[in-house]
């Protein structure tokens, strides 16, 4: 999973990223709310653990912002001290998934993130197409296909296609690819680059204009330069 944690609290912080970051989820971190909201309007996530009582601007004002002015509705698991009953009707009225109150186990967390974006995911309506450019993803009959040209690939050729869709036009880490294609235990060698070379040749033929581009030493995007 990729994970945002906006948390002001830098030992806390620390000790959920390095956990979760070993039990194979990609990580971004935000020590205050207004950084918190930037990363999570711009970029994709499948789960966001918020504190409460955040610098700059308080984690009920950026969960109320991301549904609202953003309209981002990836799931949002409220972490704080606040324990009152109508602390936690506040947040749920204002859009949360899950409030846990601290201190909780850091392997309890785990499993909340893992149940709560498993459950939204299973009853989430199935998306109809992802586009970019001329590019198109049929979500629901796995076809793929640039200007009407039919592009065929390999299992994990169209998990890498989609996460960049879905991501597009913001980069995707080569953590966060090797995640996606080999889940906890990505090879050893270098396969990334093999394959991402062959969805590379694949849906760029013939003279068309690149959509996929590599950020050395960060990862790849996928993106249209003629709608940039």
């Amino acid at each position: 999973m990729s994970i945002l944690i906006i948390e002001d609290n830098a030992q806390l912080a620390a000790n959920l990223y390095d956990y979760l970051e070993a039990c194979g989820h990609v990580l971004d971190a935000a020590p205050d709310g207004v950084s918190g909201l930037h990363l999570a309007a711009a970029r994709h996530y499948d789960v966001i653990v918020l504190d409460w009582n955040l610098p700059r601007m308080d984690g009920l004002t950026v969960l109320r912002r991301l549904r609202g002015e953003a309209k981002k509705k990836v799931p949002v698991i409220m972490l704080t001290a606040r324990d009152q009953l109508a602390d936690k009707i506040d947040g749920f009225e204002a859009g949360l998934d899950d409030y846990l109150v601290k201190p909780v186990a850091l392997p309890e967390i785990e499993v909340r993130l893992r149940s709560l974006v498993a459950r939204l995911r299973q009853s989430a309506a199935p998306e109809d197409a992802l586009v970019v450019g001329d590019l198109r993803f049929d979500m629901a009959t796995a076809e793929i296909q640039r200007g009407g040209r039919r592009i065929v690939l390999t299992r994990t050729g169209r998990r890498l296609l989609e996460v960049l869709m879905r991501e597009s036009p913001q980069l995707v880490t080569r953590a966060r690819l090797e995640q996606v294609a080999w889940g906890e235990n990505p090879p050893g060698t270098d396969l990334l680059r093999s394959h991402m070379y062959v969805l590379r040749r694949a849906i760029e033929q013939g003279g068309e204009p690149t959509l996929l581009h590599t950020v050395p030493g960060s990862g790849y995007r996928l993106f249209d330069n003629a709608g940039a």
